[in-house]
């Protein structure tokens, strides 16, 4: 088929790549280059850098809301788009110009966990499970019909890091499937029940505060990391709390117990991986080696 692929972040390289080995990608959409770096140097994004790589036709317009865009869009003559991660919302005029449609990948079992973070909120509520969802898109967000659903575990000590390249791989076979299953697929409209929303995450919501259960303090950490990463302070300084898993013992809510374990409002977490300023990511032993740790944790 003749697909236009729209995509932005490293999640959706693995889908790029796998939609242009079966398929003919006739145009890449992505994001504009973005400033970065100590430089602040515009950056291509990843599917920007690997649809050069792969010397696809690319577009990044800033939105896609003008009558000329739109008409540059229809002009491609498109069986079907991809849309992956693209960070922009598309008017019902590129939603129509796909003869079949155009179809989202996305990182939650619908109707739970529509919107912008839906991997990060499915560790940090605790969900059990997780998985992939192919649905045909429409103007509501994330409301349109499933083609086509993945299920996985979401495990124990797993972090947003860790889920976001199991669904990335899981996302690229996905796709590839309901493309080439498309005439037999059923669109099942999404139920009415269990809707939720995954709210784009907040840095106001990173700080630790020890008072509250372990196990909430354990997904809070595993599901910002690695960004914008949990964090608490310790000596006046504010370190990233990158990996975590519960841990026995008990003691006042930010007390260090042994270690780097850390008494929690009930119970307590272990902190496996962390991040003081202007370093990189240290295991807990390689931490604790420069960095000795309070009492009690802020």
């Amino acid at each position: 088929m003749r697909v236009v692929f729209m995509g932005t972040p490293e999640f959706s390289v693995a889908a790029l790549e796998a939609v242009h080995a079966a398929h003919e990608v006739v145009c890449v959409y992505t994001q504009p280059p973005r400033p970065a770096g100590r430089g602040k140097k515009d950056r291509p994004s990843p599917v920007q850098a690997r649809a050069e790589a792969l010397g696809l036709t690319l577009r990044h317009p800033v939105n896609l809301k003008g009558a000329d865009a739109q008409a540059e869009f229809a002009a491609l003559r498109a069986d079907v788009a991809v849309v992956v991660a693209y960070g922009l919302i598309l008017p019902q005029a590129v939603l129509d110009a796909p003869a079949r449609g155009c179809l989202n990948i996305h990182t939650s079992l619908l109707p739970r966990w529509r919107g912008a973070a839906p991997i990060h909120r499915a560790i940090m509520a605790g969900d059990a499970e997780t998985g992939v969802c192919i649905m045909r898109m429409e103007a509501g967000l994330d409301t349109g019909p499933v083609l086509l659903c993945e299920r996985t575990a979401i495990g124990p000590e797993e972090t947003t890091a860790e889920l976001h390249d199991r669904l990335s791989a899981m996302g690229a076979r996905a796709i590839v499937e309901a493309l080439a299953r498309l005439d037999a697929l059923v669109a099942e409209p999404q139920p009415a029940a269990g809707v939720t929303y995954a709210a784009k995450i907040d840095k106001a919501e990173a700080r630790v505060n020890w008072s509250r259960a372990a196990e909430d303090v354990d997904r809070q950490i595993r599901g910002l990391s690695p960004f914008p990463g949990a964090w608490c302070e310790i000596a006046g300084e504010r370190v990233k709390l990158l990996r975590s898993r519960l841990a026995t013992g008990a003691g006042a809510p930010g007390a260090v117990l042994s270690g780097f374990t850390v008494a929690c409002g009930t119970g307590a977490v272990e902190i496996l991986e962390a991040q003081r300023e202007g370093k990189k990511p240290m295991l807990a032993a390689e931490i604790l080696r420069g960095l000795t740790l309070p009492d009690r944790l802020g």
